[in-house]
């Protein structure tokens, strides 16, 4: 039998680094301690007490 290897935890680069409530390694927010994604920030940006700057 094969051994399986378990993916590791990574510690730097684009790879680790997850929006908390998608999931995606791509475009996180990280200012304010945010952790997510732009996608996701435009979605609940109001409800968290963001406002749109015109």
């Amino acid at each position: 039998m094969a051994k399986l290897k378990l993916p590791r935890k990574r510690k730097f680069g684009k790879g680790s680094l997850r929006c908390i409530r998608c999931g995606t390694h791509e475009a996180i927010i990280r200012k304010y301690n945010l952790n997510i994604c732009r996608r996701c920030f435009r979605e609940i940006a109001l409800e968290i007490g963001f406002k749109k700057h015109n």
